[in-house]
């Protein structure tokens, strides 16, 4: 039986920006979380169409993306979306650690990412997501 990967959105109007997430949180972000496919988009527009098809089990937002950033996106698809997946803010300072509280983000990493930093916090979102074993 193959598993399907976890979904995770990556959100910058920078390529670059999306492939230094990417990199930093690799293919396979913890051994108990399996692999993960990438979904990157660029616009506000794919952002919404993404999250609205239900299929993305995390989205790791750009807060200094332009026009609109991370931060307040992420706010919005709180406060929007049923059952809206797990977000993670990447921010340029930790002192804008601040805001991604106020956006209602699950974690933020900074930049400069750190692998095994970012890593641990998107395994650690998406395991604190999953749903509880029942048994009996």
């Amino acid at each position: 039986m193959t598993t399907q990967p976890l979904k995770i959105l990556v959100f910058s109007h920078r390529p670059e920006v999306r492939e230094t997430i990417v990199t930093a949180v690799g293919r396979r972000p913890a051994a108990d979380i399996g692999r993960v496919a990438y979904v990157e988009v660029a616009t506000i527009a794919e952002v919404l169409m993404e999250m609205d098809g239900g299929e993305i089990d995390l989205a790791i937002l750009d807060g200094e993306a332009q026009p609109t950033g991370g931060i307040g996106l992420c706010r919005q698809l709180k406060n929007e979306i049923a059952d809206c997946p797990p977000i993670v803010i990447a921010v340029r300072r930790k002192d804008d650690r601040w805001l991604a509280t106020w956006s209602q983000a699950d974690a933020v990493i900074v930049h400069p990412l750190d692998p095994l930093t970012a890593a641990e916090t998107v395994a650690d979102v998406l395991r604190s997501k999953r749903l509880p074993v029942v048994r009996g």
